[in-house]
């Protein structure tokens, strides 16, 4: 086999690859929202998806405490606002 052959076969398998890895990456993620936590007084909202609502929810929940976090845990930071995005 030739190094230009060599070459197409490992583009095309890679090409392949990619496209399976995207799919299931997008095909996994079923549910989006949008989601406001209040902390301190300061409100934050982040989008986040998930295979399930609540799995969505506390995703976007931890990604918005987060960045008001200042130093202290957000696992028992509850949602001000929650909106579905699909």
């Amino acid at each position: 086999m030739n190094r230009a052959a060599v070459i197409v076969i490992v583009v095309v398998i890679a090409a392949v690859f990619a496209g399976l890895l995207t799919y299931s990456m997008i095909s996994a993620r079923k549910v989006r929202v949008e989601v406001c936590v209040t902390v301190g007084g300061h409100v934050n909202c982040r989008t986040a998806a998930g295979e399930t609502e609540p799995e969505a929810i506390r995703t976007a929940t931890d990604a918005a405490c987060a960045t008001l976090a200042d130093g202290f845990t957000c696992a028992n930071v509850l949602p001000t606002s929650v909106k579905r995005l699909d």
